[in-house]
């Protein structure tokens, strides 16, 4: 009788234990990234962009409305949130350099789970770029990160016969081979231009053919947990949507940025001449577009915002359709922010908001906070340390990130007093630092300080004047400077320990 009751007790512990491994079953992970996207959006409050699906994804997360990136161009910012180190340690500050390069066994954060038991797999934009590395040789992969090769594949950027026309021509020209296939423009990165509205299926362009391989991935990652990279073009230039995306607004609506001028008093090192877009689109060479060409742009980008959130809906329908919502992290986030016309600008690579300044939203099962928004500063070198604890892997050493975990449940507690960017123009490193109420920007070539910007955000918004050289705020410049001076380390919540790098990456790069 004894024994029939003690194993009665070793089944019930037994069924009990399942329970518990079933009901703590570490979560999946959809991580969606897409090229240059603004914070302008229906959830950010922006209601002249037609976003619904983000908007839906939001309803059931957390907006993040002051998430910053760390260097405002594509190959930086994505090294720096998939390693969880800041530009400085990962030595990457161009769109060629390979993060792997100064810190060879960094784990990165798809490698991390891929290493507690995950199937990593990725579709799209991911990491940036064109490596030429004992992994890759030209790409835009990191191979140690998936489990399955990342399928990146080659964009056709443009579909009428004046686009294809000119992109051909584009090709011969850049690429010079001889005897070339005009067709093989479809396999390199050719630019002709800005804009066009083909009338195509979604599936057509690019990303919406990366849709339709996550989706296919997602239905054969049922049942095993997997971190699913998605990543989108749009709507990085050029700004190439299904018509039916265009069609949704009324360009002759469309507002342009007023005034239409750079800050006042702003240093020239804080600017550019527009080279992304007058340097590779052939119809808009202007450095002072008319009104018609802003308009035409921002319609574009627009249209692709569109185009994407349209692609983000279709995968999280197939999500909700195979029943893994429930069990499935969600992220959303774009690698930087990106200037329309605003303070004269066409493009990013700037410290200015508009540039650092980027969309996050995380929907986590089991947190608090669904439909909120959070007005805490956040880094996307946090993103790494922050997908861990909520899916309950340990993290790494190495990581310069704190973990925004908590706010999920708690949105309004207090966090980190600054955030942290830069930019180098030549030899001209400009270290940036938002606060809740400041942006103090110092540029110093070596140890020698060239200029300083400070912008109050509480009585300029839109950064109209560079008030660092007013008399009256020489305290407060000091102030900050020395803020800077103590770095991210100076700023964080106390929960953040002090990282260690892995041998290989303890040098810093010299500015």
């Amino acid at each position: 009788m004894k024994s029939i009751h003690t194993l009665t007790l070793l089944t019930i512990f037994a069924l009990s234990a399942a329970f518990v491994r079933a009901e703590t079953k570490q979560p999946n992970v959809l991580f969606i990234a897409a090229d240059d996207l603004r914070p302008e959006l229906g959830c950010y409050g922006k209601s002249h962009i037609i976003s619904p699906n983000i908007d839906r994804l939001a309803a059931r997360g957390v907006v993040f409305k002051r998430a910053y990136c760390q260097y405002s161009v594509c190959n930086p910012s994505r090294s720096s949130l998939m390693t969880g180190l800041r530009p400085d340690s990962t030595g990457v500050m161009d769109n060629r350099t390979y993060f792997r390069k100064k810190a060879p066994d960094i784990v990165a954060l798809p490698q991390q789970f891929k290493q507690h038991g995950y199937v990593t797999q990725a579709f799209g934009k991911i990491y940036h770029g064109a490596f030429e590395t004992a992994y890759v040789g030209r790409s835009c992969d990191d191979e140690p990160s998936w489990s399955k090769p990342h399928w990146y594949g080659s964009p056709q950027y443009y579909f009428s016969p004046q686009g294809i026309e000119i992109a051909r021509q584009q090709y011969a020209t850049k690429y010079k081979k001889p005897a070339a296939d005009p067709d093989d423009w479809k396999q390199e990165f050719v630019q002709g231009l800005a804009t066009e509205a083909p009338d195509v299926p979604d599936s057509m362009l690019y990303d919406g053919e990366m849709t339709d391989l996550a989706i296919k991935a997602l239905r054969e990652l049922k049942g095993k947990p997997f971190f699913l990279a998605v990543g989108y073009l749009k709507p990085h230039l050029p700004f190439v949507a299904p018509k039916k995306y265009w069609d949704l607004y009324d360009r002759a609506k469309i507002e342009l940025p007023r005034p239409p001028t750079p800050p006042k008093d702003a240093p020239a090192v804080a600017l550019h001449e527009n080279g992304e877009l007058r340097g590779q689109y052939t119809n808009m060479k202007e450095r002072n577009l008319s009104d018609a060409q802003a308009r035409e742009l921002r319609h574009g980008y627009y249209a692709c915002v569109s185009f994407v959130d349209a692609q983000i809906g279709r995968l999280l329908a197939e999500l909700d359709r195979l029943g893994l919502r429930k069990n499935t992290i969600v992220i959303l986030w774009g690698d930087h922010g990106w200037h329309l016309g605003e303070q004269t600008l066409w493009g990013k690579s700037t410290n200015f908001e508009l540039d650092a300044c980027a969309p996050l939203i995380v929907s986590a099962p089991g947190r608090k906070a669904t439909g909120m928004k959070c007005n805490a500063l956040v880094e996307f070198v946090d993103i790494f340390p922050s997908l861990c604890e909520l899916a309950g892997l340990p993290i790494p050493s190495h990581v310069e990130g704190t973990s925004f975990a908590p706010l999920l449940d708690a949105p309004d507690k207090p966090w980190k007093t600054a955030a942290f960017s830069q930019i180098r123009r030549g030899p001209v490193l400009g270290r940036s630092m938002r606060t809740d109420r400041y942006r103090f920007t110092r540029w110093q070539k070596q140890n020698e300080t060239v200029a300083i910007e400070l912008y109050d955000y509480r009585n300029d918004p839109v950064e109209l004047e560079n008030i660092a050289a007013r008399p009256e705020n020489a305290a407060l410049v000091k102030e900050l400077s020395a803020k800077l001076d103590a770095g991210w380390r100076g700023s964080n919540v106390e929960r953040c320990p002090t990282p260690t790098l892995p041998a290989s990456s303890r040098t810093r790069t010299k500015d």
